[in-house]
């Protein structure tokens, strides 16, 4: 991308769901719009459209869905997902993953398109895995994911789209991400997070985290039982400075000690290979956060990394309920732009071979 979106939005959570007349509007119209972007730019502009915040909020209104409503994530997704089920050998564009137990099946849903890819399903996976471990427990925001949404086309390009919710302010938080805009999974690797404001978060993927996750990195290898336990011991008489989310009581000494036992034996070094482990949750990296402010004097960022017209009406009748008809009539003229488009391109592919045959 060529700038990273920035900015905010309020995604109150909703109840209800999209009533099934206008879903299955939704996933034609869906189909539609993304099969016109595939046959002008090719599959990888429609992983970069979804990654822009904006285009992909957008894009929720134009299917007719309410504009403020945490429900746009799960149902456009959703709506996707259906949409181009059947499609992917033509499009070269695939959807795994969804809400709740569809989040967890994303490793299988990729497994299932393996024969279609060019690409190995190993990275695919990995880039899905460490998306959720990122924003589940290296961005420790308040936010618990339970939406999660792989986009990837047959060369291995992708995008995801997920989302986490907080019970207590009952507003959702959605996170982009541009499998060619990340250089490193756990170094500013978004392309941009949707919130309803900023508050204080342990962030380890921050710019200015860097010292704090060399330092996690390097915890398995440095581990000394017995001094570990020695250095924990004298935590609690430190007079500690107030930081949000990151407490003394966050510390389990015998579990905490127990996987750095563990990690040492696997010969595990480095933060990403640290965040990738099982058993490493967000007690466990607040806890290494911690020690490491104390033991290495590398203190992880609390800075928030959070950064954001309707078509056809919205489900709930605002600002105007669905016309059915007209809805019905944009996915009509929508198809007949891709057939005429796949006309006029095999056209010109056809007087390109004649005059290559002369």
């Amino acid at each position: 991308m060529s700038a990273r979106r920035t900015g905010l939005a309020h995604l109150p959570l909703h109840g209800g769901h999209a009533p099934p007349w206008l879903f299955q509007r939704m996933t034609r119209l869906a189909r539609g719009i993304v099969s016109a972007i595939v046959v002008e730019c090719g599959p990888v502009e429609v992983l970069r459209r979804l990654s822009d915040p904006f285009w992909f909020q957008a894009l929720g209104c134009v299917l007719g869905y309410d504009w403020h409503s945490s429900g746009v994530t799960t149902t456009v997704c959703g709506a996707l997902r259906a949409g181009l089920a059947g499609t992917e050998r033509e499009l070269g564009l695939f959807v795994a993953g969804g809400k709740g137990r569809t989040a967890i099946a994303t490793p299988s849903h990729i497994d299932a398109v393996g024969h279609l890819l060019s690409a190995s399903t190993e990275r695919l996976k990995y880039a899905s895995r460490m998306a959720a471990r990122v924003d589940n427990v290296a961005l420790q925001d308040g936010y618990n994911l339970y939406h999660h949404s792989l986009f990837f086309t047959s060369n291995g390009e992708w995008a995801v789209v997920q989302q986490g919710m907080n019970t207590e302010n009952r507003y959702a938080r959605r996170y982009h991400w541009l499998g060619e805009a990340v250089n490193e999974f756990t170094c500013e690797p978004h392309a941009a997070i949707c919130a309803e404001g900023r508050h204080a978060a342990l962030n380890l993927v921050a710019r200015e985290s860097e010292s704090a996750r060399t330092c996690i990195g390097r915890l398995p290898t440095d581990f000394n039982e017995t001094s570990f336990r020695h250095e924990l011991s004298h935590l609690r008489v430190l007079d500690m400075p107030r930081r949000e989310n990151v407490a003394i009581g966050d510390i389990d000494t015998l579990r905490l000690a127990k996987l750095m036992s563990h990690m040492r034996e696997e010969g595990v070094c480095g933060f990403e290979a640290v965040l990738e482990q099982r058993g490493i949750g967000q007690k466990a990296m607040r806890a290494m956060a911690l020690v490491v402010d104390i033991i290495y004097g590398a203190p992880a960022s609390m800075r928030d990394p959070a950064t954001y017209s309707f078509a056809h009406g919205g489900k709930d009748g605002y600002p105007f309920p669905v016309d059915r008809d007209v809805y019905d009539n944009t996915i009509a003229v929508l198809a007949e732009m891709v057939r005429r488009a796949k006309v006029e391109d095999g056209e010109k592919r056809e007087a390109l071979a004649r005059l290559r045959n002369r």
